[in-house]
């Protein structure tokens, strides 16, 4: 059985495949067997996969993108905003310096830094439920979206922030694999 993307209209899930074309957006067939995927997919245990805070599809990008690209957000910019949300972890985590990063927060450090609004809550509740997610994925998305309110500058977590960092959760979206 071939498997082809069609539109991205269509429900389609982007998986990892041997040959690499299973769900290509450039068209390309898949010449691998719904066993060989299956197979491959497996080689990524659900508890490994738990432990990865960022799961994104990187796409192929056409190449008269490539050259007609438009200026994005300067360096300059992003590292600014970088600089300054670290710096908000370090201010937070100032009784252990050793590491100061969201990433290294207990339950506990959950529970008191990590305070998201009710419609936050809802919507990490909802994505739970669809999802299946495990309590370490939603450890993860939690910290994860704690980094992107410091990267906008916000003192809770709202629905906006809850959502990215979701959409940073694909392989439990079962979008990539």
């Amino acid at each position: 059985m071939k498997h082809l993307f069609q539109s991205k209209c269509q429900r389609c899930f982007l998986h990892a495949c041997p040959c690499g074309f299973y769900g290509s957006r450039d068209q390309r067939e898949c010449t691998c067997s719904p066993q060989q995927i299956q197979k491959y997919r497996a080689k990524l245990s659900g508890p490994l996969l738990d432990r990865i805070d960022l799961h994104l599809e990187v796409p192929r990008v056409p190449v008269q993108l490539l050259h007609e690209r438009a200026a994005g957000e300067p360096s300059e910019t992003i590292r600014k905003r970088v600089e300054a949300a670290r710096e908000i972890q370090c201010e937070r985590f100032s009784r252990r310096p050793q590491f100061p990063f969201n990433s290294a927060m207990s339950g506990e450090e959950l529970r008191r830094f990590a305070r998201m609004n009710k419609d936050g809550q809802d919507l990490l509740q909802l994505a739970f439920e669809r999802l299946g997610l495990s309590a370490r994925a939603y450890d993860r998305i939690v910290k994860v979206a704690r980094t992107i309110a410091d990267l906008a500058g916000a003192e809770q977590i709202e629905a906006a922030h809850v959502a990215e960092a979701i959409r940073y959760r694909a392989l439990d979206r079962g979008v990539m694999g």
